[in-house]
């Protein structure tokens, strides 16, 4: 398991491997230093999501509350005490369920609630804007913008679940997905001559050929690229319309979207009888951050390895390692069901709850395995909200998050059963034994 360098600005120290090794001017212990940046690193990514909510028009005081404190505690030097910044941790784990049901009750009151639908890879004949990020807010208002001017809109990366929402995919020039993960955006961006409009986190710097045709919007800023303030996207369709015409050029790839809570509790009762009969055997989320290093492919080997009578739920941009794979279904039950951008995580949570529930069991005893890729600060808070609530038994991996040393990995794994990744195969076994 790889290990990220981290750079200590109170020592100004850079630590490597399992962390400091030196107490410097702060006089904080290395865990103590590692836990703080935890906590930093989850109320970042709450924050993520807390303003895609306000952007909607949803507030909740309880966890702006919640983010005051938790500022307070990393950023003034107040809490040097081990055992009360995991407690702190797990609160903001609690706290950002709250955050990612006020997001998800926003985006389905604003949207209507997401329904399966099939995305179309490749590119329509006309002039394009590709989007990339979280920002619902902001591909809507360019929607409304672009309609009957014949700039088609493409999605790009955690902005593929906008096709799967009633009041986004009513545009007909919402046209299809183009790359995948965030890290592919220099090559892609490079390869189509259309505007690019980045709305949230992930947004790389630019290369030259592309900088004159990429925009910024919301907390976005790139050196080099115009930012524009508010929802006015006229510079982005005017770069867009100067832009020569794409070819028709249909992908062979189809991908679906728009697994909704509802769509498969309607299920749940097939979903029951085809567990009791054993067609239906096991059950993984395989989801998370997906990150530019050679074992990423893990993931795709993993689920093509999967028994046939397994089903898949995945969310975030690391479901681009595999869902273009043909998985097919289990007596009209979709074997691979993507539930939509990284704060849908509320949501493979409350099916999992309701499944518990019409099993009769807890959801540690439900068939249920989670293999989650990468910790960024969202997928860090993602995390705690899933210890927070008892998970136990995640996988995790390629590479361990950057504050983990080895007396965190022992908490975690004493604690919560948290477990590495290693080989697909022997994962598979011990996953399904």
């Amino acid at each position: 398991m790889e290990r990220l360098e981290m750079f200590c600005y109170q020592c100004s120290q850079t630590a490597r491997g399992t962390g400091c090794t030196v107490k410097g001017v702060c006089g904080k212990e290395p865990t103590v230093a590692r836990l703080q940046d935890n906590l930093i690193y989850a109320i970042k990514g709450m924050s993520a999501y807390l303003y895609h909510a306000r952007e909607l028009g949803y507030t909740d005081t309880e966890i702006d509350a919640f983010l005051e404190k938790a500022f307070y505690t990393t950023f003034t030097n107040v809490n040097f005490d081990a055992e009360s910044l995991v407690q702190l941790a797990l609160e903001a784990g609690k706290m950002n369920l709250k955050t990612m049901e006020l997001l998800n009750k926003a985006h389905i009151k604003t949207y209507g609630e997401p329904e399966p639908t099939k995305v179309q890879t490749g590119t329509a004949k006309g002039r394009g804007i590709i989007v990339t990020g979280h920002g619902l807010k902001a591909i809507e208002e360019l929607l409304k913008q672009t309609e009957g001017t014949g700039i088609n809109v493409y999605t790009h990366s955690e902005m593929l679940p906008a096709h799967g929402y009633p009041g986004l995919k009513k545009y007909k020039h919402l046209s299809g997905n183009l790359g995948k993960a965030w890290f592919d955006q220099k090559k892609l961006f490079a390869e189509y001559p259309v505007a690019i409009l980045a709305t949230s986190n992930c947004a790389l710097i630019p290369k030259e050929e592309y900088k004159d045709r990429m925009f910024t919007t919301g907390p976005v800023r790139l050196p080099g690229v115009r930012h524009i303030d508010g929802y006015d996207f006229t510079p982005v369709i005017e770069k867009a319309k100067s832009l020569p015409e794409l070819e028709e050029k249909t992908g062979d790839i189809v991908l679906t979207t728009g697994f909704s809570k509802s769509v498969i509790l309607s299920l749940a009762e097939k979903i029951k009888k085809l567990v009791e009969n054993g067609k239906i055997k096991h059950f993984f989320l395989v989801g998370g951050c997906d990150s530019p290093v050679g074992r990423g492919n893990y993931y795709t080997e993993f689920v093509k390895l999967l028994p046939k009578d397994t089903v898949v739920l995945t969310l975030a941009c690391g479901k681009f390692r595999f869902n273009d794979l043909e998985l097919g279904d289990i007596e009209g039950i979709p074997r691979l069901i993507d539930l939509g951008q990284c704060n849908d995580a509320i949501v493979a949570i409350e099916i999992a709850s309701a499944l518990a529930e019409l099993f009769g069991v807890g959801v540690n005893e439900l068939p249920l395995t989670l293999s989650l890729s990468w910790m960024e600060q969202k997928a860090v808070v993602i995390l705690w909200s899933l210890l927070a609530i008892g998970i136990k038994g995640i996988y995790l991996g390629p590479i361990l998050p950057a504050w983990v040393n080895d007396d965190i990995l022992k908490v975690l794994t004493d604690n919560y059963d948290i477990k590495l990744i290693g080989n697909p195969v022997e994962d598979i076994k011990a996953m399904l034994a």
